[in-house]
Order: C-alpha cells, then sequence, then structure tokens
C-alpha cells in the first residue's frame, strides 16, 4: 500500500500565527435526523462519541464529531481507520435515514497556532471569533475569504480548519497572507 499524502505535503508557515498542512486527516461526513434515536446510539456505540449540540463538538481520544449543520455532521478520525469506520456506520445505520461517506481524500486540514491565530481568522472571516464568541469545542462553519471552510478550536488552543482539497493551496497562501509578521492588528 502506498503512503498517504496530504493535499499540500506539509507545508508550513511562521508568521504572526503558525500555519501547517494537517496532514492526512480521516473525515467522515455524516447526515441525518439528529433527533433519531438510532442515529445518535450509533454514533456513540460504533464511533465511541456522542452527538454534538449546536455549533459545537464532542471529542474522545483522537476522535471528534463536529456539528455542521441541523442535519451533518463531520467525524475526524485517523486517516488508516476511516475506510474501515466509514464502512461500520454505513451498516450499523443501514435501517436509518442517513448518509455516511468518507471525505478524507476530497479535503484538506490546516493547524492555526499561537496568541495571534484569532486575529488571523479575524482577517479572514465574518464569524465573530472574540474569546467570548468563539471558545474551545466551538465550530464555526463560513467562508474564510471567498473559501467555504469549517473551522473549530481544540482544547489546546489549537484551531483546526477544514477546506475542500481542491482550493487547499489557496487557503494555505490566505492564510499566509494575512499571518505576515508586522501585520497584527492588536485587537484581541
Amino acid at each position: 500500500m502506498s503512503e498517504a499524502v496530504s493535499a499540500l505535503n506539509g507545508a508550513r508557515y511562521e508568521g504572526i500565527a503558525q500555519i501547517a498542512d494537517a496532514g492526512p486527516v480521516g473525515m467522515i461526513t455524516l447526515r441525518g435526523t439528529f433527533e433519531d434515536e438510532a442515529f445518535g446510539d450509533t454514533l456513540s456505540i460504533v464511533a465511541g462519541l456522542a452527538l454534538p449540540g449546536e455549533r459545537r463538538l464532542s471529542a474522545n481520544g483522537d476522535r471528534s464529531l463536529l456539528w455542521m449543520s441541523p442535519d451533518e455532521l463531520l467525524l475526524i478520525c485517523s486517516y488508516y481507520e476511516a475506510p474501515r469506520l466509514t464502512e461500520q456506520l454505513a451498516e450499523a445505520l443501514a435501517d436509518t435515514h442517513a448518509l455516511v461517506l468518507n471525505v478524507s481524500d476530497a479535503r484538506a486540514m490546516f493547524t492555526l497556532t499561537g496568541v495571534l491565530s484569532r486575529e488571523v481568522l479575524a482577517k479572514l472571516s465574518p464569524t465573530d471569533v472574540a474569546p467570548d464568541a468563539f471558545a474551545e469545542g466551538d465550530v464555526r462553519r463560513t467562508h474564510l475569504g471567498q473559501v467555504a471552510a469549517g473551522f473549530w478550536m481544540e482544547a489546546d488552543g489549537t484551531i483546526r480548519i477544514v477546506c475542500f482539497r481542491s482550493v487547499a493551496q489557496y487557503m494555505f497562501d490566505l492564510l499566509c497572507t494575512v499571518a505576515v509578521p508586522g501585520s497584527e492588528v492588536g485587537y484581541f
């Protein structure tokens, strides 16, 4: 089996925040009726994760389940376990109105770290990223510049950004442009 390669093969940038290609990451889109008990129970049993609240995530070890819309979730897991987990979830949800799709190779993920990470996001997004509006476990789905993206904050303050793989280079360049040293605004 050949080794998986991410969209930007580990690209990194050091500016007012640190930007890095997250490497190959498992991502599974799940669509269904959140109020359906069988849907939530299956996620708990198969993926080990509870349904997150609106614009939130639930995490357990190296897996996270992100709220993306009223009927869509994104399961983050190891790249190599995504095919098996997709199959298990699809099988377990076969009698439920649901869709399970491995989108790992169709998406790119970036990490944004550093004390000025919020400032980088604020320059690109119409979303309020002030500490009282965007905290650990919060998920937002919006645009960064002209690119559709989702982002969330992890327990250690790392911000993860996910977008379509086809715009990964543009997203990376955009993040680097607004993170150029000396571009600090000082709002946060």
